[in-house]
């Protein structure tokens, strides 16, 4: 019990020298400096999940004016994934899926339809989930990586074409679809890989290896 209180005396005797005072201060500067930081990567990611979101609005509204028909209505290239690709280099995966069902929801409904949306979701998903597991493996190029995703979302997208019109037969529209996902995936990657620096530094973000 003497222990006890000679230890407590003492840290309270302690606190209130010079020392003390100092050791307190350096600790609370501490304390708030870890605040700021943590205030400061919260803005930061909240930033650039919503310029990438812009940027997707951006791209998905070119996309709409190109007159490419791939034979399915509501199918798309799939340009719009430039912004999962460079996502997955500046951002946390979740907030990557936050920001591809934000961009699907926001263009389908100022550009597309309800069909659009079903694909574009069931194709962006997809897309994310590959391209996840492709950079986390390690290998893999911006570009290859790219390329991996826009195969991948064509497929999502040909599979639930299949599922909601019931018609097994567009699968004979898969080798074109492939073809095209593979061609916009390389122009995808490239231009991912000339923007991230911006983007990265103009976002203030921190590049996520993870």
């Amino acid at each position: 019990m003497i222990q006890k209180v000679t230890v407590k005396s003492w840290k309270s005797y302690e606190q209130h020298t010079p020392k003390g005072n100092e050791k307190m201060k350096k600790q609370e500067q501490q304390k708030n400096g870890c605040r700021e930081r943590s205030l400061a990567s919260i803005s930061r990611r909240v930033s650039s999940g919503a310029m990438l979101v812009a940027l997707a609005m951006i791209f998905s509204y070119v996309e709409s004016l190109i007159p490419i028909n791939l034979g399915i209505p509501g199918i798309k290239l799939g340009v719009a994934n430039l912004v999962t690709v460079t996502g997955l280099y500046i951002l946390a995966p979740m907030e990557v899926l936050l920001v591809v069902i934000l961009r699907v929801l926001l263009v389908g409904f100022m550009f597309g339809n309800g069909m659009s949306i079903l694909y574009s979701l069931a194709g962006g998903i997809l897309s994310f989930l590959v391209m996840l597991l492709l950079k986390r493996i390690k290998g893999f190029s911006m570009i290859g990586i790219s390329i991996a995703g826009g195969v991948s979302h064509n497929i999502g997208q040909i599979v639930v074409a299949m599922c909601v019109l019931e018609n097994t037969k567009l699968i004979y529209y898969l080798p074109v679809l492939m073809i095209a996902g593979t061609v916009t995936g390389i122009l995808i990657g490239v231009v991912s890989r000339k923007i991230l620096p911006a983007v990265s530094q103009g976002a203030g973000a921190e590049r996520k290896n993870k």
